[in-house]
């Protein structure tokens, strides 16, 4: 749970007598008082399953918001139990009262992240986090030495003494998490439609999504285009959209990846902004709130989020033309958190695989817990992430299934991860990879390597 203990209090600066809220969008008290307590959050929070605690389930952080409203100073406890929560939003789809949860979270973070000191050890790592996630051009620099690492042997030594998950459990989780790096693939910044054309589509690249999964992105890409859909990419204007850093109460960043994002492609002529990354779609659809306060943006923001799209959702509006070929394998599908409970997207996906001659869906037990990935939570909180990671892989190994199917970098790295250490085999592919597999009529063995 990091550095500072759970049971330790201790005021910000500025004395014990100091709010723990300022004026600046603070949680709002309209929307703290929706919560009546009933309890219909609890066995959906991943951290209440696994530590029981009052205060690290959604009402239980709610009422630390309230007294922070009320006037009670921001304590180290306060924040441990907000920094605990994964933002996995299983919450509000779980309450019966419609609280806005991921508002009230996101606003509290916000104020944590200006107002409470760290510590020096966690200060270096968020700081080196947040330096490195969000810049896809240095998450690029890492392929090399990573690949180098995996192919000298090393990589196998330092796992086979057991050591790094004691000394460092950060580097390890991070070293758990490394996917296998394959050849970049570099796109264009226009892919035509094949066919008639149906829409013209912008697409995110994205961060971890570029850096180290470029082959998601390239199926995306030729399913979108087999689709009727003109693909406008702008690979070397885009950055991050901003996902990570206000998930994390980064909002000034958060802003200003926006504002560039928007940027990018003004004047580009597109219908929709598709993503195939559930963490920055939901993200990209509160664009306009995001920038409301902004008058150069505001408005430009809200019409940008109201185009944004999820792969699957796009492709369930429009329709499928492309012929699909049949691939014998059984999947089982996991909803990334941001997808279902976030963008209400769940159906859209599986109705996509099913139209896939030959594959077999299946279901496993206790979807709606999250994986642990989050964002970058499990690389600040490696050992709870571990323990929900492990969680997962049980339940989608017990399906038998050949392939685990999500639409979300984070949850493939994390459940895979999660199987390895559990002693288990199981291949990982985004939904895109699947459509593209089938659409361009590869073998079963293209998604099992």
């Amino acid at each position: 749970m990091g550095d500072v203990p759970r049971d330790v209090l201790g005021p910000v600066a500025g004395g014990p007598a100091e709010p723990a809220f300022d004026g600046d969008h603070p949680p709002r008290r309209d929307l703290v008082d929706d919560c009546v307590h009933c309890g219909f959050c609890l066995p959906t929070c991943p951290t209440y399953v696994l530590w029981g605690e009052e205060m690290d389930s959604p009402r239980g952080r709610i009422h630390l918001m309230k007294q922070g409203l009320d006037g009670e100073p921001m304590t180290a406890s306060m924040v441990s139990h907000v920094d605990s929560c994964l933002g996995c939003m299983a919450c509000v789809t779980a309450c019966p009262s419609g609280v806005r949860y991921d508002r009230l979270i996101e606003d509290t973070r916000q104020q944590v992240e200006r107002r409470h000191p760290r510590p020096r050890r966690e200060r270096a790592l968020r700081g080196a986090v947040f330096s490195l996630f969000p810049y896809p051009r240095r998450l690029r620099l890492l392929r090399g030495p990573l690949r180098a690492y995996r192919a000298s042997g090393l990589r196998a030594a330092v796992r086979r003494s057991g050591l790094l998950p004691r000394l460092a459990p950060t580097l390890a989780a991070l070293d758990a998490l490394a996917p296998r790096i394959g050849h970049a693939t570099r796109l264009p910044a226009r892919i035509p439609a094949q066919g008639r054309r149906r829409a013209t589509v912008g697409m995110l690249t994205g961060c971890v999504q570029r850096a180290f999964f470029p082959e998601v992105n390239a199926a995306t890409a030729r399913v979108l285009a087999a689709e009727g859909c003109d693909v406008v990419l702008l690979p070397r204007r885009q950055g991050c959209c901003g996902a990570l850093s206000v998930h994390n109460g980064r909002r000034a960043e958060a802003r200003r990846f926006a504002r560039a994002l928007i940027d990018a492609f003004d004047g580009a002529g597109i219908d929709r902004f598709v993503v195939n990354a559930a963490g920055c779609g939901s993200s990209l659809k509160e664009y306009g709130d995001l920038l409301r306060d902004d008058p150069a943006y505001a408005e430009r923001a809200a019409a940008f989020a109201g185009g944004v799209r999820d792969l699957s959702e796009l492709l369930a509006e429009l329709g499928p033309v492309a012929p699909r070929h049949p691939l014998p394998l059984t999947v089982a599908y996991h909803d990334a958190c941001h997808l279902a409970h976030a963008q209400g997207i769940r159906a859209q996906p599986r109705e996509l695989l099913r139209g896939v001659p030959g594959l077999e869906l299946r279901e496993f037990a206790d979807p709606e817990i999250c994986c642990g990935s989050a964002g970058v939570w499990n690389v600040l909180h490696p050992e709870p992430a571990g323990q929900l990671g492990e969680r997962k892989a049980r339940h989608v190994l017990a399906t038998g299934a050949d392939l685990l199917v999500t639409a979300n970098p984070g949850c493939l790295m994390q459940i895979a991860a999660a199987a390895r250490r559990l002693g288990g085999a199981l291949a990982v592919a985004h939904t895109a990879q699947v459509l593209d597999a089938s659409i361009r009529a590869r073998p079963v063995t293209d998604l099992l390597r």
